[in-house]
């Protein structure tokens, strides 16, 4: 961690977010943030603004004791290039005075935070299951090869017994080198095929694909299904079938109605706003409020919340606090 020279503040890179905090603390940090009544309907619209090579994403959010703003910028042409599709920034003020405390690297917070509410979700959904609770995963499918892809099968594996991971992907290196990143971290992983879907209890979707690649006929009646890659109503990862056969779980529906395309292509708004299909939020999940029915998959889709990144910087700073104090208090203000 270093001082910034000019503002006095720390700035915490990728790597110190690691020394912090591990994969477990960030889905405690959500599930208690989420215990403790913050209100995630009420959360701060997610703002976006066009650029040339892509767009300005600002995600604000406010807590009991501080504030918050990630700013990240979204490159789709940047994979053909090699390059990262998204760069971010966290910053981080006191809630009163709205004094900067740190800056924290932003793209690794999202790699973090995202695979953490997804873990609490499906752990909330397993605790669920019509045949009683379950803690653990026999056989997990991801879609998808990159980051989030391996951070969400890493951070399952850290929360619950995951016995083996399938990773299926379109370019055979991109699996091979999650495949490979999964078994260093101990993880029983092999390259999967689509039919390990059928047989999988848990299959996440992490993928940039615009169109549909998972669907009803794809998956185990039972099975619980997580959905994290796509962002606007213009893009899905999931069939209309299994979103509207499914027991569904949004972060906050105010934001699911507003911004998640698996909903978006299920359903018009009227049907949505008229109760036609139940959709619950993960303050409900973690509360216990949620009934599975016998037979139908399990669906938890997420878009990306403000309040997740401040809750974990909270955590990550608490950690930091301790760890490496500063002998002065004008560090954090």
């Amino acid at each position: 961690m270093t001082l910034s020279a000019t503002v006095g503040i720390p700035v915490l890179s990728a790597a110190d977010i690691d020394a912090a905090v591990s994969r477990r603390d960030a889905v405690e940090a959500i599930a208690s943030a989420l215990r403790s009544g913050w209100d995630i309907e009420h959360d701060h619209d997610r703002l976006f603004a066009p650029l040339a090579g892509g767009e300005f994403l600002l995600m604000p959010a406010e807590s009991a004791s501080s504030a918050g703003i990630k700013v990240a910028t979204i490159a789709p042409g940047n994979t053909r290039l090699g390059l990262p599709k998204i760069h971010a920034w966290y910053l981080l003020f006191d809630r009163e005075t709205l004094a900067p405390r740190a800056v924290l690297d932003g793209a690794r917070l999202t790699t973090l935070r995202t695979p953490a509410v997804t873990t609490v979700a499906v752990a909330g959904l397993l605790a669920a299951a019509p045949g009683g609770p379950r803690s653990s995963i026999a056989h997990l499918a991801v879609l998808g090869s990159g980051p989030q892809a391996v951070e969400h099968a890493l951070t399952l594996a850290d929360t619950l017994p995951v016995a083996h991971v399938s990773v299926i992907g379109r370019t055979a290196d991109r699996v091979g080198s999650a495949v490979a990143a999964l078994r260093a971290a101990g993880v029983s992983a092999d390259p999967g095929t689509h039919a390990d879907l059928a047989v999988a209890d848990v299959v996440v979707a992490a993928t940039s694909s615009p169109t549909p690649v998972l669907d009803l006929d794809d998956v185990r009646p039972d099975a619980v299904v997580a959905a994290v890659g796509s962002h606007g109503r213009d893009h899905r990862e999931l069939g209309e079938q299994l979103v509207r056969a499914a027991d569904l779980v949004v972060e906050a529906r105010a934001s699911a109605l507003r911004e998640n395309g698996n909903l978006a292509a299920a359903r018009s708004d009227e049907e949505w706003a008229g109760d036609t299909q139940p959709i619950a939020n993960l303050a409900e999940l973690v509360r216990g409020e949620v009934v599975r029915r016998p037979g139908a998959p399990a669906l938890y889709t997420g878009v990306g919340m403000a309040w997740e990144d401040l809750a974990v910087v909270e955590r990550i700073m608490e950690s930091t606090r301790r760890a490496e104090p500063f002998a002065s208090e004008e560090a954090y203000t």
